[in-house]
Formats: structure tokens, sequence, C-alpha cells
């Protein structure tokens, strides 16, 4: 089912977060929320599972109210933090069973769920290592596997990545499209990383400043722009220009001249949302 938002609006006293945005997320897909530190991502994410209220808007999944029927919206939903909310003293494995208990898995099948999880997770290994002992990624992946333990139709990951090398990252990208696909989950997730919504989402919507700007198919947001970007470099400052063949790229570049460099590359997510606002996403 789909997932309606609209015109959802959030203050902080005289600050406004989310300026009425609208948008949906349909069923079983990987959305991405792309923008800087402080566009609004991480409000509309805590929104959406419940942990905020929106001074204004309405959200549904299908005919369900998000917002009147939170009890049952919480019992399909999964939600990933930004940062790892683990009990570090405990065990993986305790952490898993304290999770299945609060989210109400039958008792007849909280093993078998914890064994699939630690299986998926690749994590079996581990599950009797207290959980502040364990790697980054092994801390996030604990983390996504204990939202996915109760089998949500609806997963909301915060900044998934964030802090981690880029082996783990890429890791954890696999990790989140084998619970879209394995599990059938519809994925929603913020992100200033560019190459994370890029490889992962099936749809993005840019947001800047509490707005939705842009949104649509990544592959389709690029080839507005052009396939090929010639990045020039003069006396310190850099402009791009975009062509549809690295052929026209090419012989641009030979017409230049006082440039101090400039290369051509293949163009990404960042020039979209360059165009639209003028500067790049600051990570």
């Amino acid at each position: 089912m789909q997932i309606k938002i609209i015109n959802l609006m959030k203050k902080y006293g005289n600050s406004v977060a989310l300026k009425n945005i609208t948008f949906r997320i349909e069923d079983k897909t990987i959305t991405a929320l792309l923008g800087p530190n402080g566009a609004g991502k991480t409000t509309t994410i805590n929104i959406l599972a419940g942990l905020l209220k929106p001074d204004d808007g309405e959200i549904y999944y299908g005919d369900l109210d998000f917002l009147t029927n939170s009890n049952k919206i919480k019992s399909i939903i999964g939600l990933v933090p930004q940062y790892n909310n683990i009990d570090k003293d405990l065990t993986l494995y305790q952490n898993l069973l304290i999770h299945s208990i609060l989210f109400g898995v039958k008792k007849n099948e909280i093993k078998n769920r914890i064994e699939e999880i630690l299986n998926f997770t690749g994590l079996t290994n581990h599950k009797n290592k207290e959980a502040g002992k364990l790697s980054g990624g092994m801390k996030r992946r604990l983390v996504i596997g204990r939202a996915i333990l109760h089998r949500p139709k609806i997963l909301f990951l915060d900044e998934p990545t964030v802090g981690l090398d880029p082996a783990t990252r890429r890791h954890i990208w696999d990790f989140v499209k084998n619970i879209n696909k394995n599990f059938g989950c519809t994925v929603v997730l913020t992100t200033h990383y560019i190459e994370e919504a890029e490889l992962l989402s099936d749809y993005v919507y840019f947001i800047d400043k509490g707005e939705i700007i842009k949104h649509g198919k990544p592959e389709n947001l690029k080839n507005e722009m052009g396939k090929y970007a010639l990045e020039i470099f003069i006396e310190g400052k850099t402009r791009e220009e975009y062509f549809e063949s690295k052929t026209e790229a090419i012989e641009r570049l030979k017409q230049l001249t006082y440039v101090d460099m400039a290369k051509i590359r293949e163009v990404n997510l960042e020039d979209v949302y360059l165009k639209l606002t003028g500067k790049k996403i600051d990570i």
C-alpha cells in the first residue's frame, strides 16, 4: 500500500522545520530523502515513525491514518535511528530478545525469529558477545536486524551509514537491498550521501530548508541534466557544464583556455541539487 504525506508542517519555536511538504512512497520500494544536515529529513522520519507530532498535515498508509492509529501503525513499522541505541552491557542475543518481547512476538516464535535475524545479519557467531564490544558495522547490522525482527511492512532508516567507513557502508547498502527484496519491506531512508541515494533508492526526494524541491527516479533526475559533466577550475572557483555525450564534453574541453584544471565525469545527483539550490550538499 502507498504511504501518502499531505501538507506536513512542523515548527520548533519560531523555526519552521517542515513547510507543508507533500509526497508519497510506493509500496515495497526504497525511497530516499536526500539533503544536507538540518534540511528536515530526521524531523520527517521521526514524525512518520510516531516519535514526533506534526503541527499540521496528514499521513495515510492506504486508508489507515498514521496520526489517529498510532498503536496499529507502530506494530507495522521498524525504525533505525541515526545512532545505535543498543544496550551495550547485554549480549547481542539479549538485545534481540528484549525487542521481540516489547513488540509482541509470540512466545513460541521468538527463538526462531531471533535465529532468522542472526543468520540474515551474519551475526550468529557473535550472539553471546556484549553488544558494546561489537564493531561499528556489526552494531549497525544489529540495530537494523532488530528493527525487522517483528516483520514490519515499513522500515525507516535515519542516516543508516553515517560515520561508517566506505567498505562497511557498501555492506550496509547490500543489507538494506536484501531486506527490501527478501522481506518485501517498504524502505524509507534519509541520507546526505549522494552515492547512497543513487545506488540504493528507486525514488529520491530532494529536501532543503524544510521543503521538497525536486523528486523522481535517480536516473531520470540525472538525465535531465545530461550524461556528462565538465568541471572547470579557474582561480579557485569551479563551474560545471553538462553534455549529452562524452564527445561533446571533450570538444568543449578543447576550446577552453586559461583554466587551472578541468575534468570530465558522469553526472550525479549532486549536480541536480547544485542546479536547484546553487550549493553542494554539505557533508
